[in-house]
């Protein structure tokens, strides 16, 4: 059976002028067209293909990688507004269908917004949905409290931010435990800190047991995050420099940089301090 939405690994049947026709075990077949072809590829061989309807509703198959699967959810930035909802670029030629049913808000061109990707059981094709609630189960919960797991920022939220957890699960990532910028359509990684008696998740970003940092080695430490690792300051730079990045006086940076040296989270380098990857458990 060739599943629409997901990666096939299919056998080259035949060649023909308009592509080459790919099979299953049950015998369906569908069409790779000749732009996609590899270089290489014979009669016989296998190839791992995504599936799914062209612009005249006809099965095709790709060897593109789309931005979301089917069952899945992702951000996806909106390419196209008409009379039959918003059309959003997931990497293929045709564009995928967000329905204005399934627009809480109606969605604006040019805008991006988390969705979920399903096969409408009535029309048989691969559309997308805002109304994530829907998609999301935590009456059985395949999470521990403690675990890793992965995180898909969905909304804003006065508390904080509600996150896709594990792709399936619905979590709270609460905004006084957050240290660093967070924004809707982030992939994240966290960590499960408590399961409710409602079945609800409380989700962090630092693993369990993380030792708040002292005010001023958080807000050094943010900073190199937001500067991709690396600040061109050290226990040596001007005092005005420091005070101009960071609202804060050299003495007070000098002991923020001494905890985050203690700490193994940066190191000191002539030309500024780097950030040191934490390893974290698995």
């Amino acid at each position: 059976m060739i599943e629409l939405g997901r990666y096939n690994t299919l056998t080259v049947l035949r060649d023909t002028r308009v592509g080459l026709f790919l099979g299953s075990a049950e015998e369906a077949e569908i069409l790779l067209p000749l732009k996609y072809v590899p270089s290489s590829c014979e009669i016989g061989d296998t190839l791992e293909v995504f599936c799914y309807l062209d612009s005249e509703e006809r099965p095709v198959a790709t060897t593109l990688k789309p931005g979301i699967l089917r069952d899945n959810f992702a951000a996806l930035k909106v390419m196209e507004v008409n009379q039959h909802g918003a059309f959003m670029d997931w990497g293929l030629e045709k564009n995928l269908l967000v329905p204005f049913r399934e627009q809480p808000v109606q969605m604006q061109e040019g805008n991006e917004y988390v969705v979920y990707c399903y096969l409408d059981p009535k029309s048989e094709r691969l559309v997308a949905s805002a109304r994530l609630d829907r998609f999301l189960d935590n009456t059985a919960l395949s999470v521990t409290a403690g675990q890793k797991v992965s995180l898909l920022v969905y909304k804003e939220t006065p508390l904080g931010f509600g996150v896709v957890v594990d792709s399936r699960h619905d979590g709270l990532l609460f905004r006084d435990q957050i240290h660093r910028k967070v924004a809707v359509g982030n992939a994240l990684a966290g960590y499960v800190k408590a399961i409710r008696p409602d079945q609800k998740l409380d989700i962090v970003l630092e693993p369990i047991g993380y030792r708040k940092l002292e005010p001023a080695a958080e807000r050094i430490l943010e900073e190199l995050r937001a500067s991709g690792g690396a600040l061109p300051l050290h226990d040596k730079s001007d005092p005005q420099k420091i005070q101009d990045r960071l609202q804060m006086s050299k003495k007070v940076f000098k002991k923020g940089i001494g905890i985050l040296y203690r700490e193994r989270k940066i190191e000191i380098r002539p030309d500024g301090i780097y950030q040191i990857e934490a390893q974290s458990p698995e």
